[in-house]
């Protein structure tokens, strides 16, 4: 009775060693049903080489304000009892100067809101309004918060990320950072249009601009562009320990 429990346990122990032992040729398989599957991903849009890209970044037209920018007033001669800095641009568009009153100033050049602050001075100055128009000078204070850009797919943070100006796909995807099953290689950058307007989407050779150091289609980001990542399949938890995927 003693001899045959023994040779049960040594049995369950021989079973569970093929078991294990079987498992990469399982995953391998598993494997390569995810590379069929990745075949089978398209890879959208098409190489534009008139688009601004690194090494031939084109500069931002004049900054437009729109909420909620973060915007910094100065103004010569001091006028009464101005807010304090930063002044936020309010969902309607507003910037609230206190006792001056609102300003609209939403969709309006830096150099358009410091004529319009100005202006708005002038007619609510009290008896010590000065002889000259103020002289007001506007800049938004930490970065933009109305311009950005957008990584959306199979990455680590699909996000809305701040404009600086110089950004390019390799700066956002790397940003974003990659997964496991992140197919970069598939990638493609869509740039908003009007409605009714033709789409405009950007094939993107991430092997390209990863491994030959091509510009070509490391295209410089615009705000509004999106820029999406497609993903094979994710892999299983016993992938995942065996370290697959």
């Amino acid at each position: 009775m003693i001899a045959r429990t023994r040779w049960a346990a040594r049995c369950r122990r021989l079973g569970f060693l093929a078991a294990l032992l079987s498992l990469p040729a399982a995953s391998g398989c598993h494997g390569i049903g995810n590379r069929i599957h990745e075949k089978h991903i398209p890879q959208y849009g098409c190489i534009d080489p008139s688009q601004p890209r690194e090494l031939e970044m084109v500069s931002e037209p004049p900054y437009v304000v729109e909420p909620p920018d973060s915007l910094e007033i100065n103004v010569r001669p001091p006028y009464g009892d101005l807010p304090s800095n930063p002044l936020i641009v309010q969902a309607d568009g507003n910037i609230d100067l206190g006792f001056a009153g609102d300003v609209y100033v939403a969709g309006l050049t830096l150099a358009q809101v410091e004529q319009k602050i100005s202006q708005q001075l002038m007619a609510t100055a009290a008896d010590d309004r000065p002889s000259k128009p103020y002289e007001v000078s506007v800049r938004v204070s930490d970065g933009s918060a109305s311009k950005s850009f957008y990584v959306l797919g199979t990455v680590n943070k699909q996000a809305r990320y701040p404009i600086t100006g110089n950004d390019t796909v390799l700066d956002a995807i790397l940003e974003a950072g990659l997964k496991v099953n992140s197919l970069p290689e598939k990638s493609y950058l869509v740039r908003p249009h009007p409605a009714g307007g033709p789409d405009q989407v950007l094939k993107i050779d991430w092997f390209g601009i990863r491994d030959r150091g091509d510009t070509l289609t490391n295209y410089q980001v615009r705000p509004g562009d999106r820029i999406i990542v497609p993903g094979g399949k994710p892999p299983s938890v016993l992938q995942s320990l065996l370290g697959g995927g």
